[in-house]
């Protein structure tokens, strides 16, 4: 695992009232040979919004907007849009998002690659698949499965799968993996980018909490076509809070990612770092098969 020397990658703009705080938990979707980041913000008013910036090779940031790109629309988000996750299908990208209002749950929208390319956020129907259900860290999967949907989600403190024939109608079904007793992922649980596939299964990162509250990353290999299937876990971190940028913040001793991007062999995870800025870390797909 290599940090980026340049890290944070991203910090907060006083000049910027809407992320003039904290930026953190970034998603990343390659897109025409971009990596597109959508990471969440707070400002002034304590309220989390979504900002997008891009970067052509993963570490330095080419452009950043001024102005947040996705906000609460309604009461069920009245605090808040956090923590996004983008999945790119065929044209097109689903977003999950933590809907914040009187309770945390998940939100589900949707956008064409194409207005991301051209900057034009019109996002489409605003879904929330579990109602007044405490939940969140939702991502889905790249390609449907059986015909549906797969969505990983959080009912504290397991990592838990649904599946929809259209991203509206979800049916939950049960427990894909739990903390373990004694270890760095012994409180809860959660996922972290969208899976990704490889030969062996779907490989998917994701944060481990132990009763000390630091957030550390962790991996599994999930089988191809059953996903409640866990085939590797691994056994000890592969990324931890060392560096004084991801010890002090919002929320110290804290490494939490939403997004990731495989470049050949290379698996490049973006990561909010205490909660107040965002850093980059690289992994060779063999290295993280060593923790297996």
């Amino acid at each position: 695992m290599i940090r980026f020397k340049g890290n944070p990658i991203l910090e907060p703009i006083e000049d910027h009232p809407w992320e003039s705080k904290y930026v953190f938990n970034p998603a990343m979707i390659m897109i025409d040979n971009k990596i597109h980041i959508f990471y969440r913000a707070m400002g002034e008013d304590n309220i989390s919004r979504i900002g997008y910036a891009s970067t052509r090779d993963g570490y330095t940031v080419d452009e950043r907007l001024e102005y947040p790109v996705f906000e609460p629309a309604n009461s069920l988000e009245k605090f808040g849009c956090e923590d996004p996750r983008l999945t790119p299908f065929n044209g097109w990208c689903a977003m999950t998002y933590t809907a914040y209002g009187d309770i945390y749950q998940i939100g589900i929208t949707t956008i064409s690659c194409d207005s991301i390319l051209n900057k034009n956020w019109d996002w489409g129907k605003r879904i929330y698949p579990f109602p007044n259900i405490r939940n969140k860290n939702a991502v889905i999967f790249p390609k449907k499965i059986q015909d549906n949907f797969i969505l990983l989600h959080r009912i504290e403190p397991d990592i838990c799968l649904a599946y929809s024939p259209d991203l509206e109608r979800w049916t939950d079904s049960g427990t894909v993996m739990k903390p373990r007793p004694n270890s760095w992922d012994s409180w809860k649980i959660g996922a972290a980018a969208p899976p990704i596939e490889l030969d062996d299964g779907w490989l998917l990162i994701y944060h481990g909490v132990d009763s000390d509250r630091i957030y550390r990353l962790g991996a599994v290999i999930l089988d191809k076509n059953d996903p409640k299937k866990v085939l590797f876990r691994t056994q000890r971190p592969i990324l931890e809070p060392i560096e004084d940028y991801e010890l002090r913040g919002l929320v110290p001793n804290v490494v939490f990612s939403c997004g990731s991007v495989l470049r050949e062999d290379e698996l490049i995870v973006s990561y909010g770092a205490a909660d107040k800025v965002i850093g980059v870390a690289t992994f060779n797909l063999h290295e993280i098969y060593n923790y297996f």
